[in-house]
């Protein structure tokens, strides 16, 4: 059977209403139950989950394509585009920063009309160097003939596994064309629909020698803030994507190999989506706690070498805390540090580990922790 490109009704995409309706209308609900629990919640709470969640997009996108960005460093160039607090946070790197850029202009200007140029200008973030794994590749236009067939592939170098074939570039302006004038007209769909489309849509193209896949995904968060009427993002679609990485390969090349009715693509994309925001309960629960952390703490003196790893520790965090780690991050002392820790334990939001020693480790407490513990104003 011929690429889905290569069939005669190529572009008209068409699904199975009827079908499609329950699974929709379960997603539009979670949606709006997901929504009107975070405006319950002060701006500060809403910012912070925001953070995360943009924060896991980006490092998630780029895990589906298998690469791995440094979350503490995704999370610094994100919370200082946004004007948050970065105390304690790596440097981001060049690339980090590129990413960090598209994944923010396509969500922060989500109504502006997507057009070759900026799509164009997101790919040239991808790729500052003009590399991709080693290899130079063309950025900020769309891949020429010269670069050969475009398959689209997943697994690692060497054991490549071949989804489908794109179009060729000769048809790239034509079929960008067309893509663009669809997504940028007055919706005919629910926006939810339109950003699977979109998604699937541009993947099928395949206009740049690299990153398509981030930016395909770019695009369908560009639709869901559209969908949700509001530029902060409380649910990761890529996270879930990555989860289920292999399902997703799955689901794209057996549309590719079908007819013009997406139907079961469409349907997998709801689902997953659907999964995606009851996720987001569980980033939700970290933003509670650290709101508890913090209110437990309101009428204390925290110091900034204290606040700066609390910060760090309710926000991204891998292991447990030790003083070696607390002088690291704060810039301070061991001798310090011990002391700032024994605050932080006597007012409660730390908790010592079982093992002691030289093991002596330390948690942030735990929600049940916060609810049960005494504590006293100093140690």
């Amino acid at each position: 059977m011929p690429y889905i490109h290569e069939q005669p009704a190529w572009p008209d995409l068409t699904w199975d209403v009827s079908v499609l309706a329950a699974g929709l209308a379960a997603v539009r609900h979670r949606q709006g139950r997901l929504l009107g629990r975070m405006e319950s919640l002060g701006f500060d709470l809403r910012t912070q989950a925001g953070l995360s969640t943009l924060t896991a997009d980006v490092v998630k996108s780029s895990a589906i394509e298998g690469e791995q960005l440094d979350t503490n460093q995704v999370r610094s160039s994100i919370a200082s585009r946004l004007g948050l607090g970065a105390a304690g946070l790596p440097t981001p790197a060049r690339h980090i920063e590129g990413v960090v850029e598209m994944m923010l202009d396509a969500v922060r200007r989500a109504e502006d009309p997507l057009s070759h140029e900026r799509l164009c200008a997101w790919q040239s973030a991808l790729f500052p160097s003009g590399l991709s794994h080693l290899r130079r590749i063309t950025v900020g236009a769309y891949r020429p003939a010269t670069a050969g067939p475009m398959r689209v592939v997943s697994g690692p170098i060497g054991r490549e596994r071949i989804h489908f074939e794109a179009p060729h570039a000769d048809r790239l302006g034509t079929e960008m064309d067309a893509f663009l004038a669809w997504f940028n007209a007055p919706p005919a769909i629910d926006p939810v629909l339109k950003a699977g489309l979109a998604h699937f849509w541009f993947v099928t193209i395949h206009p740049f020698e690299d990153g398509n896949g981030r930016i395909a995904r770019a695009i369908a968060d560009m639709a869901l803030t559209r969908a949700d009427a509001t530029d902060q993002r409380y649910y990761s679609m890529s996270s879930q994507i990555e989860t289920e990485r292999r399902e997703y390969y799955l689901q794209l090349e057996r549309a590719q190999r079908g007819t013009t009715d997406i139907t079961p693509w469409m349907s997998w994309f709801l689902a997953c989506l659907g999964r995606a925001v009851d996720r987001a309960d569980e980033a939700q629960s970290g933003v509670l706690h650290k709101a508890e952390i913090w209110k437990r703490l309101a009428d204390r003196p925290v110091n900034l070498r204290q606040r700066t790893v609390l910060n760090r520790m309710t926000d991204a965090f891998e292991g447990h805390l030790n003083t070696s780690k607390y002088a690291k991050l704060a810039k301070c002392s061991t001798d310090t540090a011990l002391r700032d820790i024994r605050e932080l334990l006597a007012w409660g939001v730390l908790a010592q580990n079982p093992a002691g020693g030289r093991s002596t480790s330390y948690r942030l407490a735990t929600p049940g922790d916060l609810t049960t513990a005494e504590y006293s104003a100093s140690p």
